[in-house]
């Protein structure tokens, strides 16, 4: 079984790595933003499939114009390794998009937020 961390470890690790998530009620919680429910829809099928290849299966609210992840390690009772990696490639391949310098344009309307 994996071995849960620490609260104020926990804290540390996200401030230092993905400021935009927190730790709430046992949990890392992270927002996603969108512009409507096509964009949000996509994000949670992203996020599915990383999920589903990692075995490892967030908690997903979805609204209208938001993705809301909360990620714990269920038989560990707490927050492990595991949590930390699948939160930072959900973060990595969610807010992805094309460099400038790219031929990959990216879409040309409004995408997720990247606060």
């Amino acid at each position: 079984m994996a071995e849960t961390i620490p609260t104020d470890a926990v804290q540390d690790w996200l401030a230092a790595n993905l400021p935009a998530w927190q730790l709430q009620n046992g949990y890392l919680r992270r927002v996603y933003k969108t512009p409507g429910w096509r964009v949000t829809l996509m994000v949670a099928n992203a996020i599915g499939y990383m999920a589903e290849a990692a075995d490892h299966h967030p908690e997903l609210i979805l609204n209208y114009a938001s993705v809301e992840v909360h990620l714990e390690t269920h038989n560990a009772g707490g927050i492990t390794a595991k949590d930390y990696e699948l939160a930072r490639k959900i973060e990595e391949t969610v807010l992805w998009f094309p460099d400038p310098l790219s031929t990959l344009t990216g879409p040309s309307g409004k995408w997720v937020e990247r606060g």
